[in-house]
């Protein structure tokens, strides 16, 4: 894979990204926590949007993969608002933004700002105001507290850090209570046996969303990171529909 090149934010953080030239809109990958742009998604939608010739931008949150910065000063807002200062900087036309779980709320965030360039959305196990609902009763004392949370991590030996700021930042920029004001085409993908966000969150945002044209697929045996191969068929069969390939 092509080394990484940076962008430069106004206050010095410097967010490592892949930008691949083509046709529009272009397709922005945004991961998910403590994910970066070399996952297995992401390098599936680069190898794809190669392939059709399209634009495709990858990238890393500060903080995250070859970003560099500190993870406890990550929150869903500043990086909603990098994936947005990117798309600003780097895609001239409309976009296509795909979310995976985390990232299915920055796009979310991130959507918001775009206006009339935001071509579509594709939710991977999106999942929205998850500060709101992902954390016991326990562990929301200690966030509320100032503590940090260290939580197992289905995917690594490493525990998975969830930081007091990024906590409190995500309760101030929760969604599903109220209408979603994105008039998009939107497709969420969510496999039913993911355990760690329910399928129900999918559905809720459906139902928020003020768009009508959303679409949820639910995936039989799917788990939350929706990457077998025939998974990863499903989501670019998804994105190539929206974005006018099949």
């Amino acid at each position: 894979m092509e080394t990484p090149r940076f962008h430069a934010l106004p206050d010095g953080r410097r967010l490592a990204y892949r930008l691949a030239q083509g046709r529009g809109p272009a397709l922005v990958f945004l991961p998910g926590y403590l994910s970066d742009m070399s996952g297995t998604k992401a390098t599936a939608l680069a190898g794809w949007a190669a392939q059709q010739g399209r634009a495709c931008l990858l990238f890393d949150y500060s903080g995250c993969g070859q970003s560099p910065g500190s993870l406890a000063e990550g929150t869903p807002s500043r990086w909603a608002a990098e994936a947005a200062a990117l798309i600003e900087a780097l895609v001239p036309g409309p976009a296509i933004l795909i979310g995976s779980s985390m990232g299915g709320w920055l796009m979310l965030l991130a959507g918001r700002t775009l206006g009339p360039r935001l071509a579509g959305l594709v939710g991977i196990a999106a999942a929205p105001d998850f500060t709101d609902w992902g954390y016991s009763e326990a562990e929301v004392a200690r966030l509320a507290a100032g503590e940090m949370v260290l939580r197992p991590n289905p995917y690594g030996a490493e525990p998975t850090p969830t930081h007091p700021g990024f906590w409190r930042d995500g309760q101030a920029h929760r969604l599903l209570g109220a209408p979603i004001a994105l008039d998009c085409p939107v497709r969420l993908l969510h496999g039913q046996a993911d355990e760690e966000v329910p399928v129900e969150v999918s559905l809720r945002l459906a139902e928020r969303l003020t768009s009508a044209d959303v679409q949820v697929t639910l995936v039989k045996g799917g788990d939350h990171r929706l990457s077998r191969p025939g998974d990863i068929a499903l989501l670019l069969r998804t994105i190539a529909a929206l974005a006018g390939e099949g």
